[in-house]
């Protein structure tokens, strides 16, 4: 009867082994599939995020177009303290070739508030975009709102600018992030990039006749 009992004692020890042993084995499998995982959790997230900041840059360009197109952003005359207006290009340069802003440029810069809680310039979700225009049929014109002109726009995240970030280390010619290969970006690197055609906002040509003009060289008479 003593030995059937620590015969017993003895399985059910030995059991007990077993199961320590195969839940360190369940552990360490699950360890691995996570650290295996876990990569792959992270750079789904990044790209949602990367995503849906391209997707707010993408509503601040257009706010600024719009705001062009209208008139709502004026050509400041000199000593005007407005702020926003694309920078002109020289006519022998391509639009997309206008220099990246610099930390004496962001004042020159258009801010826009994307994300309702005021503008700040530490946000990832607030921008500051950069226009370019170019007119080679009248280069340079004192009011290029007369005569019409090609836009080139970039939005930067507000905080390219903020402190800590080497601005000196942005590159000459800016390209576009990835969605895909960019994961939460590089700050440096403007979010989104486009161009566009601004038509006169004074009235003084139509914008057939401007944008004829621009694509034929100022020969008016193929406008006719």
């Amino acid at each position: 009867m003593t030995k059937h009992k620590q015969h017993q004692n003895l399985s059910q020890s030995r059991d007990g082994g077993y199961t320590i042993i195969e839940s360190l084995v369940a552990m360490i499998i699950v360890s691995v599939l996570m650290i295996a995982i876990a990569p792959v959790m992270a750079f789904s997230v990044a790209t949602r995020v990367q995503a849906r900041r391209v997707e707010l840059a993408t509503q601040a360009a257009r706010t600024y177009i719009d705001a062009l197109r209208t008139g709502a952003i004026p050509n400041p005359l000199p000593g005007d303290p407005r702020k926003g207006f694309p920078i002109p290009v020289p006519p022998t340069k391509d639009v997309a070739d206008a220099d990246v802003p610099t930390a004496s440029d962001i004042t020159n810069l258009y801010p826009l508030d994307m994300d309702g809680g005021g503008f700040n310039q530490n946000s990832s979700t607030d921008f500051y975009v950069q226009g370019a225009w170019r007119n080679p049929s009248n280069p340079p014109p004192p009011d290029p709102t007369k005569t019409g002109y090609e836009l080139m726009v970039r939005v930067y995240r507000a905080d390219s600018f903020g402190s800590g970030v080497p601005l000196n280390k942005t590159p000459k010619n800016a390209k576009k992030q990835s969605v895909v290969g960019s994961g939460l970006g590089d700050r440096t690197m403007p979010v989104v990039e486009m161009s566009t055609q601004i038509p006169p906002t004074t009235g003084e040509t139509s914008p057939y006749e401007s944008l004829c003009a621009r694509l034929n060289g100022n020969n008016t008479k193929k406008c006719q």
